[in-house]
């Protein structure tokens, strides 16, 4: 039965993986001091974003809470005279602006609390801390035969997730790890189907997964218990870690990492391989495989904190799998996890981007094989291979292993549908999320190109040819006009002359016409000049006109040629005349 308090249901799931970006936009100077207005962002949506106001004082405390991490951050230098002057407000502007994309650009340093807090303070203004020590004094008082030995403070990355160092009062003085976590924007599952697959995984007894002593979940949070690793976690063994220290200390810049020998990497690896394998076989989906979940006990990995994907809590590649839309289910998603975590132990630090093409040294030619298959660009845009086929690769599929043996995870029918549906539904938000970042990027990307001083030198060139081309296919009447006035003196007179004879000709025939038969059709006018053209034709009498279109010149030639002699007089029956 779950004691844990249950959840407000209008409550909003933060996804906190979800990158924030921040842009300063201006600055205000107050009587004392200067205040920088924030614009910050979470994910791609510009939609998702607000304002805050920070001081520099403020910065300066976030600075001192972040040098724990050991990495140099940019953060500009303190000034007591002349810090209202407009230009060091500009410049100390630009720097505190460098500062912040220092911070939320850096893997381990955008998802740290302070940083949240700083710049997102109205969602993460809870004390997490204290919520989690309410929820295990509850549990306590509930099951009295456990005490606390010491509280582990910001061992883990995560914001809603607590640890505590705790032994058992009937085992003598063997430490045990109890975490409470937050439950995440991917639970799916019902709260009785989640208590009966935890209910399974307390069960199981598999030499690659790390098992559940004690579960409790709610609507809102479950508390779990589970064996404490005195070696650590592999990241801790790669970093010469204390496993108990702050996690920024540890891992933000560590300066004692060091790869795995090569039968290391294969064996380590293989067991991973089989600890993936057991879950996919049994319907269950982790999707949070990375080096600090996984425990080193007596010379095996096994897989740790299993429980995540069925919490809904976001992993901590999310990030980087949005990236690729072939990466859209849970395999994939663990096999791509597997790839970053198989070039962490190689390499001794994990890769700085993804994806990677170009690879250093390694111990063997088969270890770089299989992180081109994973790692490559053109492996996370096509098919991600699969736990089996990652396991006959040549370099794992000669490794011996201790406990060959399988041991399923026996899941009723009914769990297994649920399990099924919830997968499903994990499936599509991940892919929603994969399209909206893919439109954006496509977006990003012609919105950069329709600005580029290339694409404004095209368009010029495009819109000169576009009105050339509109200029030179006017209507004929323009064109012709056009002839008419470049035209000599002597040609326009001689039209108008032959014209006016035209005239004259066409009204004899009609007189000469007294029987009253149909007059012949009339002569086509001569063209009208207006003042302007009459005005640029007799400037241009002295220069040379365009020749005329070959049509209008035989008209013009004919008009001249006409001749009043050359008429014939017609012969007429009338035969609209009364008869008496």
């Amino acid at each position: 039965m779950s004691f844990l308090a249950k959840a407000n249901p209008s409550r909003l799931l933060l996804d906190d993986s979800v990158a924030l970006t921040a842009a300063i936009e201006a600055s205000q100077k107050l009587q004392s001091h200067t205040e920088y207005i924030i614009r910050v962002q979470r994910g791609v949506s510009s939609e998702n974003s607000w304002q805050v106001i920070r001081r520099y004082s403020d910065f300066d405390v976030l600075n001192n809470s972040l040098m724990v991490c050991g990495v140099s951050l940019p953060l500009p230098p303190k000034k007591l005279i002349g810090n209202m002057d407009r230009e060091f407000v500009a410049e100390r502007q630009r720097g505190l602006q460098a500062y912040l994309d220092a911070v939320t650009q850096h893997p381990l340093l955008c998802v740290a609390l302070p940083v949240k807090k700083f710049l997102d303070p109205n969602n993460y203004a809870v004390n997490y801390t204290e919520i989690a020590l309410q929820q295990v004094s509850m549990f306590f008082r509930s099951d009295p035969k456990w005490e606390v030995v010491e509280p582990l403070r910001d061992v883990g990355w995560r914001i809603r997730k607590k640890y505590f160092l705790v032994k058992n009062k009937e085992q003598g003085k063997e430490s045990y790890l109890l975490s409470w976590v937050d439950m995440g924007p991917d639970k799916f599952l019902s709260d009785k189907d989640l208590q009966s697959t935890m209910k399974l995984l307390a069960g199981l007894s598999s030499p690659y997964v790390c098992p559940l002593l004690f579960s409790s979940t709610g609507e809102s949070s479950a508390l779990l218990i589970r064996p404490f690793g005195e070696a650590g976690s592999l990241r801790d063994h790669l970093c010469k870690a204390n496993p108990r220290e702050n996690f920024l200390k540890k891992y933000a810049n560590p300066k004692k990492s060091r790869p795995l020998e090569l039968s290391h990497i294969k064996l380590y690896g293989r067991q991973i391989l089989e600890g993936l394998r057991l879950l996919h076989e049994s319907g269950l989906f982790f999707g949070h495989l990375h080096a600090s979940n996984v425990l080193l006990d007596e010379g095996a990995c096994r897989l740790t904190d299993v429980e995540n994907g069925l919490l809904g809590v976001p992993s901590a590649l999310r990030p980087a799998v949005t990236r690729f839309r072939k990466i859209n289910t849970t395999e994939s998603v663990d096999v791509f996890c597997f790839g970053h975590l198989l070039y962490e132990i190689t390499y001794g630090r994990p890769p700085g981007g993804v994806p990677v093409d170009a690879y250093p040294d390694a111990p063997s030619a088969a270890v770089v094989s299989v992180l081109r298959s994973i790692l490559s660009t053109e492996a996370c845009k096509s098919r991600m291979p699969t736990v089996s086929q990652l396991i006959q690769t040549p370099l794992f599929s000669d490794v011996a292993l201790q406990h060959s043996e399988k041991v399923p995870i026996r899941v009723p029918s009914r769990l297994k549908e649920a399990l099924r549906a919830a997968k499903e539904r994990v499936e599509k938000r991940l892919q929603e999320e994969q399209k909206m970042l893919h439109q954006h990027r496509r977006l990003t990307r012609a919105q950069s190109h329709h600005g580029s001083e290339e694409e404004r030198k095209r368009r010029k060139i495009l819109a000169r040819k576009v009105r050339r081309h509109a200029s030179s296919s006017r209507p004929n009447s323009n064109a012709t006009r056009r002839a008419l006035v470049a035209q000599p003196c002597g040609s326009l007179q001689k039209c108008r002359q032959s014209t006016c004879e035209n005239e004259d000709d066409s009204v004899s025939v009609r007189n000469n016409n007294n029987s009253g038969g149909p007059p012949p059709p009339p002569l086509p006018p001569p063209p009208t000049l207006d003042s302007s053209s009459s005005s640029s034709s007799a400037s241009s009498c002295s220069s040379s006109a365009a020749p005329l279109p070959a049509g209008r010149a035989a008209l013009l030639s004919s008009i001249q040629a006409f001749s009043k002699g050359k008429l014939k007089k017609a012969q007429t029956v009338d035969r609209g005349r009364p008869v008496f």
